[in-house]
């Protein structure tokens, strides 16, 4: 069995260093802090041979370059954003996969938030690694992508097994949920979902990963194809409902 080591990193970021006891290889997903990275490997007794990243923004890749030179790993990275990644030793896109040991970890194109964003799934491991283009209760900013582009790379994730446990990178849940209520009020899975989140941030607890069902029930920008949102919300099609939804967001 895969293990999966989360920490806090940066102000909202948290970090993950995947383990494969088998063959004592470690996977960073991103690296958005270096010296965190490191300090937690090592705490763990577990040797970085891997980064795996996301995108291209500097809270997912700006640890690359040290990481590297202090372990030597190869670096992972979106064939679309790997201009603009340090130390990039293979690009990927959808449909590839990269392997940590014995397991495989299929490339999912989930552009929008940037244009080369990739999620990586382990389908055996009931995981994805979802970076910035899905959050608990949430979704990235389209800061490069299109409205389109971006429902494409959702209904990607949606199509997931529902069992699936989503690692997002960002604790922004909170803030998420406050929204969430706003654009889908009678929601009531979508309620008792808000009062977890208030229980366990007051207790100091993460609310990352989650599983990908409760996000199919709950998360607005995941249900732009549903007629109740897309009747409140307008649109003829799911991507001009999501583009209402995020636009709201950006501004909310």
């Amino acid at each position: 069995m895969l293990e999966v080591h989360q920490f806090p990193c940066l102000s909202d970021n948290y970090g993950f260093l995947l383990h494969d006891p088998e063959s004592g290889e470690t996977a960073c997903i991103d690296t958005p802090d270096a010296e965190v990275y490191l300090r937690e490997a090592k705490a763990k007794g577990w040797t970085i041979t891997q980064i795996w990243n996301t995108h291209w923004h500097p809270d997912h890749a700006g640890g690359n370059e040290a990481i590297k030179a202090a372990t030597g790993c190869t670096i992972v990275a979106p064939l679309v954003d790997a201009e603009k990644i340090a130390g990039v030793d293979r690009t990927v896109r959808d449909g590839d996969f990269v392997k940590l040991g014995e397991h495989n970890a299929w490339v999912i194109d989930v552009s929008g938030h940037t244009m080369g964003h990739i999620a990586y799934h382990l389908p055996e491991s009931g995981m994805a690694f979802v970076g910035d283009s899905v959050f608990a209760l949430g979704c990235g900013r389209m800061f490069e992508g299109t409205a389109p582009q971006f429902w494409d790379s959702l209904s990607r994730i949606k199509r997931l097994p529902a069992d699936t446990t989503l690692y997002c990178a960002h604790e922004y849940t909170k803030a998420n949920a406050k929204f969430a209520l706003y654009a889908d009020p009678d929601n009531e899975a979508l309620r008792a979902y808000a009062e977890e989140i208030d229980t366990k941030r007051a207790a100091g607890e993460p609310t990352v990963p989650f599983p990908l069902e409760r996000e199919l029930e709950t998360n607005p920008f995941l249900r732009a194809d549903d007629p109740a949102m897309q009747a409140r919300w307008g649109g003829d099609a799911p991507h001009e409902t999501f583009a209402a939804l995020r636009e709201a967001k950006d501004n909310f």
